[in-house]
């Protein structure tokens, strides 16, 4: 009874995560803002990141693991470095 009370829990917890995905997903399509476009990409890199690191911990896979780490610890400062590029190519 426990074991199923637990996958259960686990789902929920995944769907709910996927859920709150969604809303940097709508808030990159909808706004023009390159600014505002590359902090919702960074949450989106943030937050499949978590989602990464949850599979890892309920599949007891440590390599996934590792691989969310290294995103969460690098993944945002790259979208940074892209979001000053692309606004320095729009001052020209």
């Amino acid at each position: 009874m426990n074991f199923t009370i637990t996958i259960n829990l686990n789902i929920v917890i995944l769907i709910s995560m996927l859920l709150a995905l969604l809303i940097p997903i709508y808030e990159a399509w909808k706004d023009e803002n390159i600014w505002q476009t590359m902090l919702a990409f960074a949450s989106i890199s943030t937050k499949t990141a978590m989602i990464a690191l949850v599979v890892s911990v309920i599949r007891d896979d440590w390599m996934v693991g590792v691989v969310a780490v290294i995103i969460l610890s690098v993944g945002d400062a790259g979208i940074m470095l892209l979001a000053h590029i692309l606004k320095r190519l729009r001052e020209t």
